[in-house]
């Protein structure tokens, strides 16, 4: 049997995103297979339809690495699921299409109250952001945190989580809206990168405890000096390159931590382990509506160039979404 999917034609811009057919997946053993109804669009899908981020050697060469829907069929030794069950998971990829095969442990239920298109915005999202965040990054209440980005699906995931866990949180954004946008979501400062340093803006209350950075590039030295002693730096993507010149003399002096992480790579195992944290210490949150994922908008899966080119403008506060089924 077919499904729907887009794919990767060759390396390049958005355009290069086709809707073709593809033989539809059978969940292997430890997996669920899932209807796809929305998938989320994320930057690590913009790297891979570029060329810079190639899959795993056993995953999809279709982009999407999250969804919603419904269980279609359980693969051999899996528990805990039924067939129609609403779920929202964590893919290796494969998500835009009509049915992606993921393992079970890296699935979660819809929160009670949510819809399916809020939550395919949650796993690639809250996934990287509680394991690097608190998981890696150790933060904790009463302590600063500075996220980069803060009006993106990741940013905006960040600072309402800090807050929620008793941070002081500070945001960098590009324009009044998405500053307004953080503030609104609990930043105590927002600041907007054009017109402010936002290392000046951190130094005046003390430095931030903890940096969450997709940056790179020449924040990487700005983040250390921006950081408190004894500070700890989280990098998750490099959107201004990986490669910089760096005096490291100040990890030394001021005690401070460089540290990161991509999820994709990480074992089965690991992301299970993060998916029981979440079910934990975040699912009760959603559903209690005291956390929320911020939706931008959403397109048709035959759209997913169009969907592309709105993450790339930068343009967008919040999540973008591909309806599917």
């Amino acid at each position: 049997m077919n499904m729907r999917a887009v794919e990767i034609t060759r390396p390049g811009g958005p355009e290069v995103l086709r809707e073709t057919t593809r033989p539809r997946p059978a969940p292997g053993s430890g997996e669920l297979l899932i209807d796809v109804a929305f998938a989320g669009v994320n930057r690590p899908d913009a790297l891979q339809r570029a060329g810079a981020y190639a899959p795993p050697p056993d995953a999809s060469d279709l982009p999407g690495l999250e969804v919603s829907g419904h269980v279609a069929a359980l693969g051999a030794g899996v528990t805990g699921w039924s067939v129609g069950d609403a779920v929202c998971a964590l893919t290796p990829g494969g998500g835009y299409a009509g049915a992606v095969a993921t393992p079970a442990a890296h699935c979660l239920p819809v929160p009670r109250g949510m819809g399916l298109k809020e939550a395919a915005c949650l796993p690639e999202t809250f996934f990287t952001v509680w394991s690097n965040l608190f998981m890696r990054g150790g933060l904790k209440g009463g302590e600063r945190f500075l996220v980069h980005g803060g009006s993106s699906g990741i940013g905006t995931t960040a600072i309402q989580l800090a807050r929620h866990f008793g941070a002081r949180v500070f945001a960098t954004a590009g324009s009044a809206e998405k500053c307004a946008a953080c503030e609104g979501l609990g930043a105590a400062r927002a600041i907007n990168y054009r017109d402010e340093d936002f290392v000046e803006v951190l130094r005046a209350e003390g430095g931030a405890d903890v940096i969450l950075d997709m940056v790179g590039g020449d924040y990487v030295a700005r983040n250390l000096k921006a950081l408190a002693d004894d500070g700890r730096l989280v990098q998750i993507a490099f959107l201004q390159g990986p490669k910089m010149e760096l005096n490291l003399a100040p990890l030394m002096m001021r005690r401070l931590t460089l540290t990161g992480s991509t999820l994709r790579p990480q074992s089965v195992a690991a992301k299970a382990a993060i998916a029981a944290e979440l079910r934990a210490h975040v699912w009760p949150l959603l559903e209690a509506g005291r956390i929320a994922p911020v939706m931008d908008s959403t397109f048709p899966l035959a759209e997913a160039a169009a969907a592309h080119a709105r993450m790339e403008s930068s343009e967008h506060i919040g999540k973008i979404v591909l309806e599917v089924g």
